[in-house]
This record gives structure tokens, sequence and C-alpha cells, in this order.
């Protein structure tokens, strides 16, 4: 789903027929302005699908910038000034208020940690653990923050699980299949392949097919074996068991990217207010 569905459906869901507490109390020529608060610290996110949201809304409001997507914020920040027509503005707020609160909250996340990995060269990854229909913007959001998309869905990347693996007849059965399907089709998409030991990582290395290995739920020192025995050969994600908290044992030199659903699927929202002035 691209943006401009996003925002319709999005308003679709919310206004329905009418916004009738805006539409009863305020008169519709009414004019106004309404200030976007920042009350808690963090990165900002979703100042240019604001935008676009009130653009839809109502192309006379105007838009007054004073912060950018992936700005360090704190308290009393103003991120925006909306000015035009109140009921504009209030069938608006919900909305943008929605997007922007968790897209920051996932930006603020992804900064953290993506910060404390940036010394060791190693990229944080979000993964397809998004709220449905969300995905777009909630991957924005990770972006915004200074992480990185993993793949975007199950077309544009082919990414061999243990069920695939456990039900294709193991590690080299799934990657031959793989790679003709990917021939045949003449597509142009990495494959990666997920292994639980290094007996599953010798056998992937020997087809030369991967052009990345996930280590699921490998323990520091297992990692450690791990990157010694790829040597290079391919990329070398490590996933599964990761927290805020114990990242940085998971620091290791010679892993290129670490991957965490917590980044999308269980985040707090930052707390902003849209406030009439």
């Amino acid at each position: 789903m691209d943006i401009t569905s996003f925002i319709q459906q999005s308003l679709q869901e919310d206004i329905g027929q009418g916004d009738f507490t805006t539409l009863s109390t305020i008169n519709k020529d009414q004019q106004g302005k309404a200030k976007l608060l920042v009350k808690e610290n963090g990165v900002l996110a979703g100042i240019e699908l604001a935008k676009q949201i009130f653009q839809k809304v109502d192309d006379s409001l105007v838009f007054h910038q004073h912060l950018h997507d992936g700005d360090k914020i704190k308290i009393g920040d103003i991120a925006f000034i909306v000015e035009g027509k109140i009921q504009s503005i209030l069938i608006s707020e919900r909305l943008v208020l929605n997007c922007m609160q968790r897209m920051s909250g996932i930006a603020t996340v992804t900064n953290e940690l993506a910060s404390a990995l940036s010394p060791y060269e190693i990229k944080i990854l979000d993964t397809r653990k998004t709220t449905p229909l969300n995905r777009h913007i909630e991957k924005w959001a990770v972006r915004i923050g200074g992480g990185a998309n993993h793949r975007f869905g199950l077309y544009d990347m082919i990414l061999i699980k243990d069920n695939h693996v456990d039900s294709a007849g193991g590690i080299k059965n799934a990657l031959v299949k793989a790679k003709q399907f990917v021939e045949e089709n003449n597509l142009s998409i990495p494959i990666e392949i997920e292994t639980r030991n290094l007996s599953e990582i010798e056998e992937a290395l020997s087809t030369g097919i991967p052009n990345r290995i996930m280590l699921d739920n490998f323990k520091p020192d297992l990692i450690k074996e791990a990157i010694a025995l790829i040597n290079s050969r391919c990329e070398i994600e490590v996933s599964g068991g990761i927290t805020k908290e114990n990242l940085m044992d998971y620091a290791i030199k010679g892993i290129d990217f670490i991957s965490m659903g917590a980044l999308t699927h269980s985040v707090k929202s930052l707390d902003l207010s849209l406030k009439i002035t």
C-alpha cells in the first residue's frame, strides 16, 4: 500500500460519514492555528507524513515546519504549526498524532540501538513483524531512526527459515530449489537462509548459494565460531533473543546485521500533542 492509499483509507476509517462533533460545534469558516507539542524526549518522525495528511484533508491549510524527521527532540519543543480552518485541523488531528507518535517511538528506539552498534559497523534491521497495512510507515520510521529495512514483504527477498528447511528436506535441498526458482523466473533478489547450528552453516556454505546466512538464536560465543567458519564468504545476520538490554553482548566484529522484531512490534509511542492556539 502506498502512502496516498494509506492516508485515504485511514481517513475513511476515522471520519466515516463525518466528524459530527467538530461539524456540530465549530463554525465551518472559523480560522485558527494548532501546534504540535513535544511531551517526551526522543527522535521525531512523521513530519513529512503529517504534511501529506493535512494536505489531503484540506489543501488550503498552511503548514509551518519548525523541526524535521530525524531531529532529536525534547519536552516543550514545537515541531510545527498548522494554520487554517479549525474544522479541517481537528478532522486531521487524530490521524496525524497516531502516525507521528507511533513513528517517533520507533525512530527513538531504533536510533538508540543504531548509535550503540555504529562503532562495530553493524546495521540494525527491522522485520516483517509490523502492524498490518502500516508496514510502510513503520519501516519508514526505522530508516528515520538510523536503522535499515530488511525485506519489505515476501516478494523482494528469499528468506529460507526453519519451517522451509524442514519442509524442503534440509538446508541443501532448500537452497538448490530457491536458486533454481530465481533463475527460472529471472528474478534479481538475494537468497538468505536461517541456520540453527554450525553444521547447518557448513551445509549452506558448501552450496555456494546464500548471499546471507542468519544465525538464529546463537549465543555470543557460538556467533564468534560462526564468523570464523563463514570467513567473509557471505553476509552475516544475527537474530533471536536479542533485546535492548543484552544488545551489546552481540556487538561482535564480523556481524553485518542484527535484526529485531521489537523495533516495530512492541515499541511504546512517543508522547505528542496537537493543541489549538
